[in-house]
Order: structure tokens, then C-alpha cells, then sequence
């Protein structure tokens, strides 16, 4: 019976092996189909046959329990369903994927979670840390099952080489929760047992395989569209670039696929020998696929029978490829050598004088070659927008070069007569991790490039197809953004800094946005190999000891927008929230278009507003704790001049460990794991508040004891505020806390350590006493105040304090106005030492209520500690200056009426939108 786990795949006794990834445990070998009956089928690419089942299975087709002992397995990619749902299959063939594709798009792997996934190669379920996820897309695999995957990603963008017609739906199969319900038939089509049904990726739509084609094809977007960057609306020449850069994904996520280049092959070669050791009346035979397989030591271990005909040997090698070609078409050749079986042989291992070569003469390791033809037919795809048929079929001969193909093609395309030498032959390799283009010479030899490219790789060949393009001579422009510069320099300094460390070409380099604050500057580069050497170089060079940083920046199209459409900016640190900041950074990608979401600890927040600069209208959302907003609205404050959209409402997914500003817009006390769905819909409901933001200037003087001034004792720092600023012990907790996360950065992942360490640094500081009131000089607009004997002093521009505690308390005073966060006046507030702000926490308590105002001037005898929403510091003596800093900042606070009208929807188990496309994600 099949299993929904990895350790047997078509046959049940078969262990299979790429040995050029880094896989663990068990191989896979693929079986000789000896002279089993097949069974035809309605999808292409299948090889069927009838196996016995042992165990509870369930149909990929039809999600349903298989009944009784027979079911129906296909030996390349296991896909398992019942004799009635033969008829009606849909779902074609892993072999047949490279087919599908519409525009190929690399896909961009990373380390996959913890979630049960299954391959979308070989069916069976993911495990361990072999596995990896498209970080853009729902493509899940086994490690060693990459490579034969396909382009099969997202189209995020307008790319100018290739181009899709109307924005069709882009369908994934499977890894979809059990509740999915099919659009078309309204039946349950999710399971989480086995690889089954169809889901489209943009609007996330539903659908049994034997349901979607009956799904019209353009999707709409769904849910989301409001707040979704339409691909059509983004443009980006990125011919040099991988989809990592391209999507500021970071590096080393793609690092475990690029080291599979390096494994060695004994190793993996021992590993088969104990774990798939070759049951009596077997033999194992090591497969390659070409030369380039063999220099780098990557083959497939194929099981056959001890006597087995030359051309079933040949259709168990294909299957291990997941090739889809005739067996009769190939032949296979001892490695290192010119002898092949020919298709009469019997292949005898049991040391009779039949046998060709024996084990000890390494007559296990073979070479798959396709036989040498002297005509073929290919087909080619039109490059630019057409309706009708995806592609146009073309014979080959031996005297066919590309421009006789052009001809004919262009005669089957309707445009017969245009000039030649307007279009090109060229031939795409959708490799799953890069798209490689390359355009043919007239005179090149089509046959001959056929043979060439399957000499290097018959899977290669599979993953192959040639386009005709139009020869337009498009200005190419490429963005980037460069970080890391010194700020606040004028024009002229920028780019001498540009020109010396990155030696860039004037003609092709132009500066066209200057960032002073924050360092940076934004480079057009009209040409593709400079704009990747500058990419590269910029990495790796240091300026005042400071490593620059590099970004490929997207276009908007902003006038392609729709109307009433408002995109969604998410910025989203994944050091936050333990695992949690990472979850949501691949649930974002997933769910918007991947040019909307940033990593906002590669660039900062400048990357994401500065893409946005020319978009009218759009909304921002920030995943992470209060420094992570408070980041984002200080960046926001400073370019705000350069954006088209000045005051962009922010939303928050609280990351960090006290989340009061979160508290105070009904965000919720911290990120446990919702549906990333949900949190967008809330977002697109939410309500438009303003909030005051506070500027603190700290001008250290050195303060004599009758007050008077002695000169500076470091230059005055400028600061900004949006919840509070507190003086003495809350500060001095703050900083100890601080300086332990610095010790043990590892330590402090989740919320209740770092609640605990609080609590640590608390109580041994319970009997500190300071008489905070004897130096410290407070003015409230302009009026002198009398402070009370107390330990801390604490400035209040939000309702909630410390994780959450009421500080000010909410009991009725005449003298006081009740607080508001867009009132424009600042809660000035005591604490007389830890235990009473341990009061304050358990709600018995509240602080000192000292006054109200919206000018506050403190004078400071001596070095005390600080701290400014979190972030604290010792300050030296002198003035410290609180104001109202410019205009009030837009901000979304959660609907309450709305968030349980959104939930309502969910329960009725509307498919509408893929609120559960990953799980909670």
C-alpha cells in the first residue's frame, strides 16, 4: 500500500538517490516495470499499474478513502487513486510539469518549517532538514527532488523578455488544509493525509483536479486585490539577476541548495549500500544523464530484476529522471566506455558467460544517451502576446539552422513576410532555480543543438523550450540602492564616495535620489553587466569601517493602478518573535505580491518607501515590537518630503515582548500564530486614528549645584518618542535588561523569557532607592512643578505601560483631562520604586498622577538612566526639552465590529480567499 511518508516511492521496496544533494537517511531506487500491465489514463505523463494496498490510503485524486485492496500507482511520480477516478484524471505527470508552464519564473528555495508538507515531485511527505519551500510560492520538495523541478514560480513582475496575454490563474497542487472546499462543486478537496487538489496562488481559489479546468481562466486577485500589488503594475530588468535579489530575499536561505553542488558522491554511494541493500533476484544500477552528471558525480540509483530486456532497463532509467520520452528512443552506455546494451539483450547478472561486465568491473555504473535522429519536431512558443494555441510545431531536419525555423514559424504565426532579422530563436532552460536565456545565432544548427543539449543532460533537454521574440532595443534600467554611506552629505561628497569605492562608469551610472539621512543613495544603471558588478562589488566594500549595502529596487507602475486600489506596504523583522517574524515573512510573500513584503533587517525601511515613493495612496504594515515601529516612523519621518504619499497609514503585528502600542490599537498583546490571511482582511478594515509624536532634544551641559551652566559635555542628540520616556528605576531595569540581551543574544526568543529576565533584573533592584526628586527640575508649560518623593519618572504619550499596565489609571480627576493618544498633551506620571511598579503590573496600583502638558523642560544634576519607548541609555547632567514633533502620524487601529464579522465568514467555510492556504501561517 503507498505510504504519506518518503521511505518507498512507485514500487514499494524502492530507495532512489540524486547524490548531489545533502540527503540523510534512506535512497530511493527506481524499479524495473518488467512485464507488469499498464493502465491507460486521461492525464499525460502517468504510468499506471495495479498494486495491492496494506494500508489505510487515500486517491490524489479525489481526496476520498481508497476502499478495499486494490489500488492504482503511478511508477514516476506515485500518484495513487481508485479504477473510477483513471477516467476523469486531470492531474498530469511530474514529468510532464515543464510543459505547464505559461512564463517560466525560478523559484527561490529556503529551509522549509516545521509544518507536514508533501513533495510536489515525487508526492511523499517532506521531513527532516533536507526539505525546502519556494519562499515565494507553495512548491514544497525533498531536497534531492529539486533539481527536477521546473520555472514554475509566481510571474510577480513585467518582464521584458517574455509576456504573458491576460493574468490567468497560476494552480498549484496540493498542501492544501482539509476544510478547502471546491469552488466548482462546492465538495471538500483539501487533504492533509495526501498531496490532492488544485489552489490558485494569486486569489486562492479551490478546486478538485478533475473540477479546476472548469474554473474561468482569469483570476481577479480575490480578497486581497484592494491591498495587492498587481503584477502588470511592477516592472524589472533583472536579465543578471536571481529571483533571491530580485525579492531582497537573503542569501543564505538558498544556501543548502547551492552547497548540493559539493557532496561526494562515495559517500552518498555508501550510504545506498546499508540502506538499500538489493533484495535477492535484484540488481542496483547507477544512471547518469549526461556529461555533465558525470564531471559532477550526480546519478540515480535504478533497481531491475537480474533478468530484464534492455528497453524495460531504459523506461526504469527515464521514470528516475522523470522523463516523459520513449524508451526506444534511447539507449544506455557503459560509463567510461562505448559499449551499450542493444535492445535484444538480456541483462544477466548471475555471473553466466552472457554477462557483458561484471560488478567488480564497475558494469553497474551506465550513462543514458538519447539515439542519434536525423529528423524531429520541436515546438516553439511565441514571445509576445497571443491568443490560441500556446505553441506552433516545426520539423527538423539535419540542414535546419534557427533562421529556416524562423520562417516557418512565423508563417504559422500569421506573419508571413516581416523582416527576418526583427525576431530571434531563442532557447529558455527552466531550471527550477534559475531561468537561463540564450539567443540562437540564423545560422546555428538546430539539430545539432538538440543533440548538443542532451548530451550534456536529457533532463535538461526535458526542462528546454525555444521562444521567437521580437528584436526591440529596450533602454535598460536598473535600480539599485546603496546603503551603508555616511549620512548627512551633501550631493557632491555622495558621489565622489560612488565613483571611488565602486569605480562606477559616468555614462552608465546616474544618481537619482540622495537619502542624507540615512545614508544612502539610489543608482540608475543602463546597462545589465554594470549594474551586477556594481551589485557584487558594493557587498563587499567598507566605507569609515561600514559595509555597504546592496538592493535591487522594482518599479511601480503607478498609473496602472486600479482604481479604489490602496497596496499594502509590510515591513517585517524576522529577528522579532523567535521563528515567529520569519513565518510571517514567507506567509506575506505568499499571500501579496513578494515586491510589497521586506525584510526590514536587509535595507531598513528605506528599501520599502522608496520603492513606494511614486504611489498615491497606499498603507503600511509593520511586523515586529515597538522599536521596529518606532524605526519605521522615524525613517518614514525623514523621507516623508520625497514620498507622493506623505502620511501612509501604519497597522502593527505585535512581534516584541511589551507591544503597547499594539495594546492601544486592539493589534492584541503579542503574534501567537494567526492566520496571515486574517490579519491582511483586518488590516483592510481597519479604522484611521491619528497619534502625536514627541521630539526629545538632550542637550548634556555640566550643571553645577546652584544650577548654572559649565558647557557642554557632549554634542545635543535629537530623538523621537510615540509611547513614553521614562527617567530612574523604570529606565535602569529597562538598560540591565538590555545590556543581558546583548551578553546572550540567543537566549532571548520568546516573549516569556523575556518577561522573566524582567522579573530577575526587578527584584534585584528592590530595595534601590535614588530620591529621583532631589535631581531632577521639572517644567510643565513653562511651569515650574513640584515632584514628590519618587524613583522614577515616567512621560506617557499612549494608555498603556510596561507590557500593557495602566500607568495613569483610569479613576475620574478634576484636574486632569482623561488621556487620548491624539490629544496632543503628554501623562506626566511617578513610581516611588520596583514594588510599586510591580503594583502597577498586577493592576492594584496605579502611578503618581503629576501633571499634563504638551512643553516639558526637565534640568538633570546628574548621569541617571533613560529610556525612549525600550531603548534605554545612561544621559549625562543637563536639559532635557520634550515637544510636539511636527504633524500627527496616521495610524490603523483593529475594528473590533468588523474583526467579528470577519471571523463570522471564516466559520462558514467560505474558500473565498486562501485564508488557510498554509496552515496558520
Amino acid at each position: 500500500m503507498a505510504e504519506s511518508g518518503r521511505a518507498r516511492p512507485a514500487d514499494p521496496d524502492a530507495v532512489d538517490s540524486w547524490t548531489e544533494t545533502p540527503v540523510t537517511g534512506k535512497k530511493r531506487a527506481q524499479h524495473s516495470p518488467g512485464l507488469r500491465t499498464k493502465y491507460q489514463n486521461s492525464a499525460p505523463g502517468h504510468c499506471f499499474r495495479k498494486v495491492t494496498l496494506t494500508k489505510p490510503t487515500f486517491c490524489h485524486s479525489c481526496s476520498d478513502f481508497v476502499w478495499g485492496l486494490i489500488g492504482f500507482l503511478c511508477e514516476v511520480c506515485n500518484f495513487m487513486c481508485h479504477e473510477k477516478c483513471l477516467k476523469t484524471l486531470r492531474s498530469v505527470c511530474s514529468c510532464m510539469t515543464p510543459s505547464l508552464v505559461r512564463v517560466p519564473v525560478a523559484h527561490c528555495f529556503g529551509p522549509a518549517g516545521h509544518k507536514k508538507r508533501f513533495c510536489c515531485v515525487c508526492r511523499k511527505q517532506t521531513e527532516g532538514n533536507t526539505a525546502l519551500r519556494c519562499e515565494v510560492c507553495e512548491l514544497h520538495v525533498h531536497a534531492d527532488c529539486a533539481v527536477f523541478s521546473c520555472a514554475d514560480c509566481r510571474s510577480s513582475h513585467l518582464d521584458a523578455t517574455l509576456q504573458q496575454d491576460t493574468f490567468h490563474h497560476h494552480w498549484r497542487e496540493g498542501n492544501m488544509p482539509s476544510a478547502s472546499r471546491c469552488e466548482v462543486c462546492r465538495r471538500s478537496c483539501g487533504s492533509s493525509d495526501v498531496m490532492a487538489g488544485m489552489r490558485c496562488e494569486w486569489c486562492g481559489i479551490t478546486s478538485h483536479a478533475a473540477c479546476y479546468l472548469s474554473v474561468p481562466p482569469e483570476c481577479a486577485l480575490g480578497r486581497l486585490r484592494s491591498m495587492l500589488l498587481h503584477p502588470a503594475c511592477v516592472r524589472l530588468d533583472s536579465r543578471n539577476f536571481s529571483k533571491m535579489h530580485c525579492y531582497r530575499i537573503t542569501e543564505s536561505c538558498n544556501q543548502e541548495l547551492d552547497n548540493s553542488d559539493e557532496v561526494d558522491a562515495s559517500a552518498a554511494v555508501s550510504k545506498d549500500g546499508q540502506s538499500a541493500a538489493p533484495e535477492s533476484g535484484k540488481q542496483f544500477l547507477k544512471v547518469f544523464d549526461g556529461d555533465d552528471a558525470i564531471k559532477r558525480g550526480c546519478f540515480r540509483l535504478v533497481s531491475i530484476l537480474r533478468t530484464t530486456r534492455n528497453e524495460e532497463v531504459v523506461e526504469a532509467a527515464l521514470r528516475a529522471f522523470y522523463l516523459p520520452d520513449e524508451p526506444q528512443d534511447f539507449e544506455l552506455h557503459e560509463a567510461g566506455g562505448m559499449q551499450h546494451l542493444h535492445s535484444n539483450d538480456i541483462l544477466n547478472r548471475n555471473g553466466s558467460a552472457d554477462n557483458r561486465s561484471s560488478l567488480k568491473d564497475g558494469g553497474d555504473t551506465w550513462l543514458l544517451r538519447a539515439k542519434p535522429r536525423d529528423a524531429e519536431v520541436i515546438q516553439v512558443h511565441a514571445g509576445w502576446h497571443r491568443s490560441g494555441a500556446a505553441f506552433v510545431s516545426v520539423s527538423v531536419s539535419k540542414s535546419s539552422t534557427a533562421a529556416s525555423v524562423l520562417t516557418e514559424v512565423l508563417n504559422q504565426l500569421d506573419r508571413k513576410g516581416e523582416d527576418l532579422s526583427n525576431f530571434s530563436l531563442m532557447e529558455v532552460y527552466m531550471s527550477s532555480k534559475q531561468v537561463q536565456r540564450q539567443s540562437l545565432t540564423p545560422q546555428e544548427n538546430i539539430l545539432e543543438k538538440l543533440q548538443e543539449i542532451r548530451k550534456m543532460s536529457v533532463r535538461q533537454m526535458n526542462q528546454t523550450r525555444f521562444y521567437v521574440v521580437e528584436n526591440i532595443n529596450r533602454a535598460v534600467q536598473v535600480s539599485l540602492l546603496i546603503g551603508g554611506l555616511p549620512p548627512l552629505l551633501v550631493k557632491e561628497e555622495y558621489v565622489q564616495l560612488i565613483e571611488e569605492h565602486l569605480t562606477i562608469k559616468s555614462h552608465l551610472v546616474t544618481i537619482s535620489h540622495i537619502y542624507g539621512s540615512q545614508g544612502a543613495v539610489a543608482l540608475q544603471i543602463s546597462c545589465f553587466s554594470e549594474a551586477e558588478r556594481i551589485y557584487m562589488l558594493a557587498k563587499d566594500t567598507t566605507v569609515n569601517n561600514k559595509t555597504l549595502t546592496s538592493l535591487v529596487i522594482p518599479e511601480i507602475l503607478h498609473n496602472k493602478l486600479g482604481h479604489g486600489v490602496c497596496p499594502l506596504l509590510v515591513f517585517v523583522n524576522p529577528k522579532s518573535g523567535g521563528l515567529k517574524g520569519r513565518e510571517l515573512l514567507y506567509g506575506f510573500r505568499k499571500l501579496l505580491n513578494p515586491h510589497q513584503v521586506f525584510d526590514i533587517t536587509n535595507g531598513g525601511p528605506l528599501a520599502g518607501l522608496h520603492t513606494f515613493r511614486e504611489v498615491p495612496r497606499f498603507r503600511v504594515l509593520v511586523c515586529g515590537g515597538d522599536g521596529t515601529v518606532g524605526w519605521v516612523l522615524g525613517v518614514l519621518e525623514a523621507v516623508r518630503h520625497k514620498l507622493v504619499c506623505r502620511e501612509p497609514p501604519i497597522g502593527i503585528v505585535p512581534l516584541g515582548t511589551g507591544n503597547d502600542l499594539a495594546r492601544v490599537l486592539r493589534w492584541g498583546t503579542g503574534y501567537s500564530g494567526e492566520d496571515t490571511h486574517h490579519i491582511l482582511v483586518s488590516v483592510d478594515e481597519a479604522d484611521e486614528v491619528l497619534m502625536d509624536r514627541w521630539t526629545i532634544l538632550l542637550d548634556a551641559r555640566d550643571i553645577s549645584e546652584d544650577g548654572k551652566d559649565n558647557g557642554f559635555l557632549e554634542p545635543p542628540k535629537i530623538v523621537q518618542m510615540n509611547n513614553y520616556f521614562g527617567l530612574g528605576i523604570d529606565a535602569e531595569l529597562s538598560l540591565d535588561f538590555h545590556q543581558a540581551r546583548e551578553d546572550e543574544p540567543d537566549k532571548f526568543t520568546s516573549r516569556f523569557h523575556n518577561k522573566g529576565v524582567y522579573v530577575k533584573v526587578g527584584l534585584q533592584k528592590i530595595s534601590y532607592t535614588r530620591s529621583l526628586h532631589k535631581e531632577l527640575q521639572l517644567q510643565v508649560d513653562a511651569q515650574n512643578v513640584q515632584l514628590p518623593n519618587i524613583e522614577g519618572l515616567i512621560f506617557l504619550n499612549i494608555p498603556s505601560w510596561g507590557s500593557g499596565a495602566d500607568l495613569w489609571g483610569s479613576e475620574a480627576d478634576g484636574r486632569h483631562g482623561k488621556p487620548r493618544i491624539d490629544d496632543g498633551l503628554l501623562e506626566v506620571v511617578g513610581v516611588t520604586g520596583v514594588v510599586h511598579m510591580g503594583q502597577v503590573q498586577s493592576g492594584m496600583r496605579s502611578g503618581i498622577r503629576i501633571a499634563q502638558g504638551n512643553y516639558i523642560r526637565l534640568t538633570v544634576s546628574k548621569p541617571i538612566p533613560v529610556q525612549v519607548d525600550g531603548e534605554p541609555w545612561i544621559q549625562p547632567p543637563g536639559h532635557i526639552i520634550i515637544s510636539a514633533a511636527g504633524p500627527k502620524v496616521r495610524m490603523l487601529r483593529k475594528s473590533k465590529h468588523k474583526q467579528k464579522k470577519s471571523s463570522a465568514g471564516v466559520k462558514e467555510g467560505r474558500s473565498e480567499s486562501p485564508s488557510s492556504r498554509d496552515g496558520g501561517h
